[in-house]
């Protein structure tokens, strides 16, 4: 048993009778410590300090903008650690590393029940330059999310869209959002004509995002 956070709840208020000093000092405590102090009268806690995190307390506040998602950015540091202190403890985490056009590129994942639902991108001992979002409860601070219609952002994708080299097993096509060049859509969806040319307009109006994603 973790000594630091096992707290036996007693009926006969004995923290108070007994360690009146130890009382004041519990008054005196953060309320990351207070938290903790509650939650082990229940039964014994292991925490991490990703999970108690503020982000934990009140819900991811994860969102996508021009600047990256939530707090990382073109400044992060591309190595998993850096990038799970920004995570709130959400994701499981695994690195590895992959060629993109010749140069050693850095690939963080965030997991999430066997699933992908994160990839963060950089060169290696570099900065984070690319993030993809597949997680279906991250919106961009524009409101757009994955399952977001392409009618609800475009009337045409000529000059905003081309086809998608993705590796999927539906035609994709990508497009720029229209509030920043710093970030795209895949959209994704059901088309029977020839593989590389773009679909209409008419085709594409009910496809949806399949991925969001974010360059520096």
């Amino acid at each position: 048993m973790n000594k630091i956070f096992a707290v036996k709840c007693s009926k006969h208020n004995y923290l108070k009778h007994k360690h009146l000093k130890y009382k004041r000092m519990m008054a005196a405590t953060s309320l990351v410590g207070c938290s903790l102090l509650l939650t082990a009268c229940a039964g014994t806690l292991r925490a991490s300090w990703p999970a108690l995190s503020p982000f934990n307390w009140f819900g991811s506040s994860l969102s996508v903008s021009e600047q990256g998602m939530g707090q990382i950015n073109k400044q992060t540091d591309m190595t998993q650690s850096a990038i799970e202190q920004n995570l709130a403890g959400k994701y499981r985490l695994r690195s590895g590393m992959e060629m993109q056009n010749g140069k050693l590129v850095s690939v963080v994942q965030g997991m999430e029940d066997g699933q992908v639902k994160l990839e963060f991108h950089g060169l290696v001992d570099g900065k984070v330059n690319r993030i993809d979002i597949l997680d279906d409860g991250i919106k961009t601070v524009w409101g757009t999310k994955i399952g977001t219609p392409f009618s609800d952002l475009y009337k045409k994708a000529f000059g905003e869209c081309q086809r998608s080299h993705y590796a999927t097993t539906q035609p994709t096509v990508v497009c720029t959002a229209p509030q920043s060049q710093h970030v795209s859509y895949v959209f994704t969806g059901t088309w029977n004509g020839p593989e590389g040319l773009m679909p209409s307009d008419d085709v594409l109006k009910d496809w949806k995002i399949s991925r969001i994603v974010w360059k520096s």
